[in-house]
């Protein structure tokens, strides 16, 4: 990193050494999510690498590669022009801030990629391809990309789920603890970011969303919550399921409360927001572990209740009566409405403990 550091300071100072290259940002998330990143430096991780970019004469381009180069001193030309930071600012400043918080991470590996042309109209290219000519992926495709492994895990944690529906493997669900593969990927978007609205329109939320799950995602025990938490659902997904005797109607049975995504929202995102915290009010994981733990005891107590109960009982304890003409309020946005319906439902379902005698109180909440 010491020879690294030497060879593009100038070029970091210099905006990257191209004009319209932006500069390190200095917004308040990008300071945390460089400390982060500066952090994990000093810890020793590995970035992915940095693009450096030289215009150098023909004649030496024609000569590139030269084999058997073991440095940059070996393949760069002398009187090449000045280098540019194509891509990797961002990071250059978080290896400086390491470096200077602690001398001996120079002495760390960095991966470094040169991009040598012959004129700097073949650098710019080569940087609005990298930077701008993408399409800006959201949380929700970045996780998607991801979301094969993601889904592995889910169903190696969570013992209650029956089926996941996949586009490889499509279907529809027929019974409780059967959700597809989109679904369960905005559930653990939701539960991350603690709202029922997963999709930020205004780039600023969209900054701190992503903010909130970096954080969230980099604490040990986040993933075992999610597990937790979505075990959770589902097992009430099949205790209300247990009742089976109302009409053809909307919400007739105890399987579609489930049926709605909203409803799965509203539920994981209740219990993000109590064991975690509110957005920007994280919680220390001492608080997360306790107060998920609470709820996992209490939450499966309530199981347990519902599947000792008759298939009756558990109509009159699920009240979906009352959820029904709740939801028949004539709204604009209908989707947002339901979310906020189902978050304040379940808010309240957690605070009293699980302990309720029905889930009347929950649904008149809104």
């Amino acid at each position: 990193m010491r020879d690294y550091i030497a060879l593009v300071r100038d070029a970091h100072a210099n905006q990257g050494g191209i004009s319209g290259q932006r500069d390190v940002l200095k917004t308040t998330t990008a300071k945390r999510i460089r400390s982060r990143m500066v952090n994990d430096i000093r810890a020793g991780a590995l970035l992915p690498p940095v693009v450096i970019g030289a215009v150098v004469r023909p004649e030496d381009f024609a000569n590139l590669p030269r084999e058997g180069a073991t440095n940059v001193a070996d393949f760069l030309p002398k009187d090449a022009g000045a280098l540019s930071i194509i891509d990797g600012m961002q990071r250059t400043g978080a290896m400086l801030e390491a470096i200077d918080a602690d001398v001996s991470v120079s002495d760390h590996m960095v991966r470094v990629e040169f991009w040598l042309a012959q004129s700097v109209r073949a650098m710019i290219y080569r940087m609005l391809v990298l930077n701008t000519g993408q399409v800006p992926w959201s949380l929700g495709r970045q996780l998607s990309v991801v979301y094969a492994p993601l889904l592995k895990e889910v169903e190696a944690n969570v013992a209650t789920l029956d089926k996941v529906f996949t586009p490889d493997s499509p279907g529809r669900r027929r019974g409780p603890a059967q959700y597809s593969s989109d679904v369960l990927v905005e559930l653990y978007l939701a539960f991350s970011l603690r709202k029922t609205t997963t999709e930020a329109k205004e780039a600023l939320s969209e900054e701190f969303s992503r903010l909130d799950f970096v954080e969230n995602v980099s604490e040990s025990n986040f993933q075992n919550h999610f597990y937790n938490a979505l075990g959770l659902m589902t097992g009430l997904d099949i205790a209300f399921s247990r009742y089976e005797t109302g009409g053809a109607q909307r919400l007739s049975k105890g399987r579609h409360v489930f049926d709605s995504q909203p409803a799965r929202i509203g539920f994981m995102a209740a219990v993000a927001q109590h064991a975690l915290g509110r957005p920007g009010m994280d919680r220390l994981p001492a608080d997360r572990d306790s107060r998920m733990a609470e709820i996992m005891t209490e939450g499966l107590a309530l199981v347990q209740q519902l599947k000792a109960l008759t298939s009756e009982e558990v109509g009159r304890f699920l009240a979906l009566d009352v959820l029904s003409d709740v939801l028949q309020k004539r709204v604009g946005q209908v989707g947002r409405y339901e979310r906020t319906v189902f978050f304040d439902a379940f808010k309240v379902l957690v605070e009293e403990h699980f302990a309720l005698t029905s889930m009347e109180p929950c649904w008149r909440a809104s």
